[in-house]
């Protein structure tokens, strides 16, 4: 049966080797540099216009990944120690059915958070517990289009 991507209400992702290739970057004064792309940017924007509401969950605090989701104008909850808790208390506040949530993740910690959404996803590069229990995985990796391919798919089977 395939997945009715229409119900989609929440699109909620991780942060590192999601919207970034999972590398970390630091110079000689402590401050940390990623990598991602500007394409996941302009998926992200399909969503919105779908009214879909978009949310960036990180185990990590890090001012990059709150400058980045500011500049993608998405929410970003940060220090998170478990993503399922957090996702089940956001989704109850806003009034959203967790079979109504898409989660991407990438690494061991995604995995509650994957198991609890109806559209539990997964950038071509995760670890392997995490494509076992994705819907989709895409074909691009983390912070190289995953998440604009993600999108794409999103938005295309809305029309």
């Amino acid at each position: 049966m395939e997945a009715n991507y229409g119900e989609i209400r929440l699109f909620a992702m991780d942060f590192d080797g999601v919207l970034t290739d999972n590398y970390v970057y630091s110079d000689d004064g402590g401050r940390e540099f990623v990598r991602c792309t500007r394409a996941d940017g302009l998926g992200l924007q399909k969503l919105r216009k779908r009214g879909i509401e978009i949310i960036v969950l990180s185990t990590e605090k890090n001012p990059v990944v709150s400058q980045r989701c500011k500049k993608l104008e998405v929410r970003c909850f940060q220090g998170l120690g478990d993503k399922a808790v957090f996702l089940r208390e956001y989704s109850k506040e806003r009034g959203i059915d967790l079979r109504n949530v898409a989660f991407v993740g990438n690494d061991e910690n995604d995995l509650g958070a994957m198991s609890i959404v109806g559209f539990p996803m997964a950038v071509g590069d995760a670890c392997p517990s995490i494509r076992k229990a994705a819907l989709y995985v895409s074909k691009r990796l983390g912070g190289c289009g995953a998440v604009r391919e993600i999108c794409d798919l999103i938005d295309s089977k809305m029309e």
